[in-house]
């Protein structure tokens, strides 16, 4: 997937929770919409992305509350392995 549609959609996440009161429930907000409704793909290159722009900022800048959630627990975002018997 191309890197600027990810972060663009990612910051679609970021504005959305943005709106709450609490940033901390923004936080995990967009933490627990990633984690859910993101393909294992995408999550990977969402935190490859992070690993090359740590601070958020490349060609489109990262949303302040993805950053933060990213930031707070990256293997949380990180594609499960399955265990096998």
């Amino acid at each position: 997937m191309d890197p600027v549609n990810l972060i663009r959609m990612a910051n679609r996440i970021g504005d959305f929770f943005d709106a709450y009161p609490d940033r901390a429930e923004g936080v995990e907000g967009v933490a627990n919409h990633i984690q859910k409704f993101w393909e294992p793909r995408m999550r990977t290159e969402l935190l490859d992305w992070i690993g090359r722009h740590p601070d958020g900022q490349g060609e489109v800048p990262l949303h302040p509350l993805v950053l933060a959630a990213i930031q707070a627990d990256p293997a949380r975002f990180a594609p499960r392995v399955a265990a096998t018997a």
